[in-house]
């Protein structure tokens, strides 16, 4: 167990509490000066800073600059962030367990006790990341997908069952459970932690963005990469700036007919257009007391997609309504009451508190609303969407005729309906029916992705429609791929008591998983004769998804356009069958007497939602979905596992293998050196997502990974996800930069995992991976050109480590998101900028060039340069600015990366 830090207690702040029959240590923030003016995300920092003062890394001049914390000015000031715990899911939580488990070779191997390497923080992980949605539309898709999952994942699973018995304070949910954001609010948060006698604000990091969904319930914690869980379970704290903390308004309620996706997307757009990376944003006034628990996890959910570090809520009556219904016992109910009153840290609708920007929503402004094609900040009021499609989709149509000569531009198509490109292509069912379908049809419709799953209202209006429908005789189109992955057992539980399954099930979106699914591209193959259609013509076929991401390549690979839109749309757009219907006033079917039927004969009225999550959901539920949820069912606890501390290594393994991060380190790090006769191995525009870096979708055979794993005898239908694979390094190196939709500007004309190997005579066109193998053969160092807001998506720490290992030593952009940027300098890549203003192409840069990068040295006299001069062979010259942002940041890059840091720590402990 963790030991209890001795704090210094400067400021007299340690104090007692007393809650019912029980006493807590606390650390009082009124101790300090200034802090009733803070923000309450500010004060959840105050009391961390306060209670692990140790007089080094956290002295009393941080306490105080935090007090005085000036709202208006730039960050500037650092402070060491300590974590209560840390969350993973298994996609990102494998390879954290994997470098655990290597480091406690590497100890070994330099002297030191293996048994150091052991999480200090309490380190949960979900597994809901692997199941695919192969199945679906039967009653017994759950129960196939689940064994499909266990039979490809078998591996991965026992090295983390191993897992939990081999760490101290590391627990895993097993398979089937739920989606690891969803199962963290009903179950994991304690909203205020107990601890060693001491009571303190939940706080944590997690390796998924998605973190912020707790932010929700008042836990102050956002997503990090991998690497830097692992070193938070290791006892490091987070090395952050002070944040500019933006306050958002809320007033009035939300319109009837409007649900919390039309209030996120809204929230989104307004935040990504007023600019909010790097920031906290917390919700106040007297809306958010009429915002319910689940609406504000909903919008939690959302913050990467703002590009917010958090996005929190005070604690409040509804905080506690929540805790209740969720099974939490009355005791830390009831602590958590007390503590946020004593603290400060309750709501109060009328204060304003002091914030370094403001924005206000008005609630009752909110409309329906979607988004799409390509990211979930591009909001569409869906009165226009069946417009906006029309416009969009000449993005992705084809140029050319059906002969294929070059003979009309996209936007002059061949054949068009209503102004729409259209290209039907006939379609036969395997039971002998044909069906059309055209550029715009709905191919994948899907309910999933805790950012609405975990809402019971928005679930319950989709269960509604689906009633209606069906009463009216409609269902979903026959090339429609639906499917229902719910965050928890609990919302299948509350359908089933509500008599709601059944309709679902008639309209196609029966059980699939308890997962991730579509949201992150494990919507399983379409229909192979639909995947074929669309294939052979060439169509921009769409999905219609409840999530929070919607990027290029992410959901299907069949699939070119991707709409974010509320469960209820979901169920309607499966009926529509195609975005060009406008779902608002067009026909979705007729009835059995032949009348047509709107989506307004289908919407549920906002008494009719409330009604049954009244009386269908209760406390009784949650205990019973969370009784033992750590122990898993009969088939987790039969697998057959490894025991002792260190790890028994598979050489044959395809899932799991030792990555080579701590071969050759010695105790003392080499010196950081310049960059010389560097090449580009990417030269890339905007918005390049981790998603176009480290790709978690299936894998194609005639690609490097897919080559790799024919070569040790896997079977295409064995291939599994990228993701799956995140603990076989050989595997994720091949996969980095391979997302099917990224666009090489080295390689024009070519899109997917391509560049151009200056190794070779006339730089001929190649794959990524083996033009880095290559360039590591002669011995030349590479780098990425990218453009604005490089890194955005999902915290995944292999599009740092795949950054790495594939030789590239410095990245430069215009602009970073912060995890992205975080995790290079973690795996020991320079992450610069170029100068404001300017960008590759303003500077001429073609990613022909040889680069020198001079400068870096400066790092090893124990400074950071705040720009290093760059020049390339064709004369261009510039100063770039060095986006090491930090003195812990400088640590890590001088030791050559994150955990080489805290490897060297722990042994000279």
């Amino acid at each position: 167990m963790k030991e209890t830090v001795v704090s210094a207690n400067s400021f007299d702040a340690r104090s007692t509490l007393r809650v019912g029959d029980e006493s807590y240590e606390i650390f009082k923030l009124d101790k300090v000066e200034g802090s009733a003016r803070l923000p309450y995300s500010l004060k959840v920092l105050l009391e961390n800073l306060l209670r692990t003062e140790d007089g080094a890394n956290i002295t009393a001049d941080h306490i105080r600059a935090l007090g005085s914390w000036d709202s208006q000015a730039q960050p500037s000031q650092e402070i060491q962030f300590t974590p209560a715990r840390v969350i993973m899911q298994d996609f990102t939580g494998v390879p954290c367990v994997v470098d655990l488990a290597t480091m406690r070779e590497a100890v070994k191997e330099l002297g030191g006790d293996p048994a150091k390497i052991n999480p200090l923080a309490p380190a949960e992980l979900v597994i809901d990341h692997s199941v695919i949605a192969d199945k679906f539309g039967t009653n017994d898709a759950f129960k196939q997908n689940v064994e499909l999952e266990y039979g490809r994942n078998k591996e991965r699973y026992q090295f983390l069952r191993w897992g939990q018995t081999a760490f101290d304070e590391f627990k895993v949910v097993p398979p089937g459970t739920g989606i690891v954001h969803q199962v963290n609010i009903e179950k994991l948060a304690r909203t205020v932690m107990v601890r060693n006698g001491q009571a303190y604000p939940d706080t944590l990091v997690g390796t998924d963005s998605h973190t912020t969904m707790v932010n929700g319930l008042g836990v102050l914690g956002w997503g990090v990469g991998g690497i830097e869980a692992e070193a938070a379970m290791l006892g490091q704290p987070v090395s952050m700036l002070i944040p500019r903390v933006v306050g958002f308004k809320l007033t009035g309620e939300l319109p009837a007919g409007t649900t919390a996706t039309d209030l996120v997307l809204t929230i989104t757009e307004m935040l990504r257009k007023h600019g909010v990376v790097g920031k906290f944003v917390e919700f106040y006034g007297e809306g958010v007391a009429a915002t319910s628990l689940a609406n504000r996890a909903t919008i939690g959910n959302m913050s990467p997609e703002f590009g917010s570090t958090a996005a929190i809520f005070p604690i409040d009556d509804e905080t506690l309504k929540y805790l209740r219904l969720t099974g939490r016992d009355e005791q830390q109910v009831a602590l958590v009451e007390a503590y946020a009153k004593e603290q400060g840290l309750w709501l109060d609708p009328a204060a304003e508190p002091d914030f370094s920007e403001k924005l206000e929503l008005d609630l009752s402004t909110v409309v329906p609303s979607i988004a799409g094609p390509k990211r979930p900040q591009d909001r569409i009021v869906l009165a226009n969407a069946a417009e906006q499609f029309k416009h969009d989709v000449l993005n992705y149509v084809s140029t050319a005729d059906e002969a294929g000569e070059e003979s009309f531009p996209a936007s002059d198509a061949p054949a068009a309906t209503n102004g729409t490109p259209s290209n039907p292509v006939t379609v036969t069912a395997p039971d002998g029916s044909t069906y059309t379908i055209d550029h715009g049809a709905v191919t994948v419709a899907a309910i999933t992705s805790c950012t609405n799953t975990s809402n019971p209202y928005v679930m319950v209006a989709a269960a509604l429609v689906a009633k209606k429908a069906v009463e009216k005789g409609l269902t979903r189109k026959p090339w429609v791929k639906t499917t229902l992955a719910p965050g928890s057992k609990v919302v299948t539980d509350y359908f089933d008591k509500a008599g709601l399954t059944p309709y679902l099930d008639k309209v196609g979106f029966n059980l699939v998983g308890y997962g991730c699914t579509t949201c992150i591209g494990n919507s399983g193959p379409l229909p192979e004769e639909v995947s074929k259609a669309v294939n052979d013509h060439d169509l921009a076929v769409t999905s219609v998804l409840s999530g929070n991401r919607n990027f290029e390549g992410r959901i299907n690979p069949d699939v070119k356009m991707n709409y974010l839109a509320s469960p209820p749309l979901v169920v309607a757009y499966a009926i529509a069958g195609s975005m060009k219907v406008d779902i608002t006033k067009d026909v979705l079917g007729t009835d059995q007497d032949g009348k047509p039927v709107y989506l307004a004969d289908l919407w549920p009225s906002e008494a009719e939602v409330n009604d049954v999550v009244a009386n269908a959901i209760g406390e009784d539920m949650f205990d019973k979905s969370y009784e033992d949820v750590f122990a898993g069912d009969a088939q987790w606890q039969a697998l057959p596992i490894p025991t002792g501390n260190t790890f028994e290594w598979d050489a044959e393994s395809t899932y799991v293998r030792k990555p080579p991060y701590f071969e050759g380190m010695g105790m003392e790090p080499a010196p950081v050196g310049d960059i010389t006769g560097a090449r580009v191995l990417a030269k890339l525009g905007d918005s390049v997502t981790t998603d176009h870096i480290s790709p978690a979708g299936a894998i194609k055979a005639d690609t490097p990974a897919g080559q790799y794993l024919t070569e040790h005898g896997v079977e295409r239908r064995d291939f599994n996800s990228y993701g799956s694979r995140r603990g076989n390094h050989e595997v994720m190196i091949r996969g980095t930069f391979a997302n099917i939709r990224l666009r090489n500007q080295i390689a024009p004309g070519t899109e997917g995992g391509y560049t151009r190997d200056f190794t070779k005579d006339g730089a001929p066109v190649s794959f990524i991976y083996d033009a880095s193998q290559n360039y590591q053969a002669a011995g030349t160092p590479l780098v990425i050109l990218g453009g604005k807001e490089y890194g955005s998506g999902s915290s995944r720490d292999w599009a740092a480590k795949g950054t790495a290992l594939l030789g590239v030593k410095a990245v430069i952009t215009e602009s970073y998101e912060r995890i992205h940027r975080s995790n290079l300098i973690g795996m020991g890549v320079l992450p610069l900028q170029f100068p404001a203003g300017q960008n590759a192409d303003s500077l001429g840069l073609t990613g022909e060039e040889t680069f020198s990068i001079a400068g870096v040295t400066e790092l090893n006299n124990g400074t950071t340069p705040s720009t290093v001069k760059v020049t390339t062979d064709t004369g261009v010259e510039f100063d770039a600015v060095v986006r090491i942002d930090t003195p812990g940041e400088a640590d890590y890059y001088r030791n050559g990366g994150i955990m080489q840091y805290v490897l060297r720590n722990l042994i000279r402990k």
